[in-house]
C-alpha cells in the first residue's frame, strides 16, 4: 500500500491543472496520445532522481530503474510503487497491449511490455510529456497540496 494519497484530484484541481497543459501534454495525458519516438526530453536523461506524473505529481519511477531500450521512449523495468500504476487492456490500432495510467489521476503514461531486463522482465515504455523529473536531493512535487508522506524520500 502506498504512503502517498491516491485520492483523485478534485474537479476544481483537475480543471486548474488541465488549463495549464500544453497542447502536446493535453493530447497525450488526457486523450491517450503518443509522442514521436526519439524526441522526448527524458529519453537521454541520465540524472539521478524520480520521475513523477506530469498531471498530479505522483512518483512513478526511480531513475535507478531506467534503461536504454532502444525504442525511442524512456523505459523503466520497475515502478516506484506498484500501487501508483493502473493497467488497462488496450486494443486500439489492431493491437493488444497493456496501457499504463497514473493510479491517482488516470493520466495516460504509455504501455508496458514483457520484454524488459531482469529482475522484472518488464519494459514500461513511457511518453516524456507524461512525466516530470525531480533531481535527487530536491523535494518531490506536491501538485495537489497534500504534503509529502512522513518518511517518504526526497527524489532519490
Amino acid at each position: 500500500m502506498s504512503r502517498f494519497d491516491l485520492t483523485p484530484p478534485t474537479d476544481a484541481q483537475r480543471e486548474t491543472i488541465t488549463s495549464g497543459l500544453s497542447a502536446d501534454e493535453h493530447r497525450v495525458l488526457l486523450q491517450h496520445g503518443t509522442e514521436a519516438a526519439f524526441c522526448g526530453v527524458f529519453l537521454d536523461n541520465k540524472k539521478t532522481g524520480v520521475y513523477t506524473c506530469r498531471f498530479c505529481g505522483l512518483p512513478l519511477f526511480r531513475s535507478s530503474a531506467k534503461f536504454d531500450s532502444g525504442t525511442g521512449w524512456p523505459s523503466f523495468f520497475q515502478p516506484y510503487d506498484d500501487a501508483h500504476i493502473r493497467y488497462i487492456r488496450d486494443t486500439s490500432y489492431g493491437m493488444v497491449r497493456t496501457e499504463e495510467v497514473c493510479a491517482r489521476c488516470g493520466s495516460h503514461l504509455g504501455h508496458v511490455f514483457p520484454d524488459g531486463p531482469p529482475p522484472t522482465g518488464q519494459r514500461h515504455c513511457l511518453n516524456s510529456v507524461s512525466l516530470s523529473f525531480t533531481e535527487q536531493g530536491q523535494p518531490l512535487p506536491d501538485v495537489l497540496g497534500r504534503g509529502t508522506p512522513e518518511g517518504a524520500p526526497d527524489a532519490g
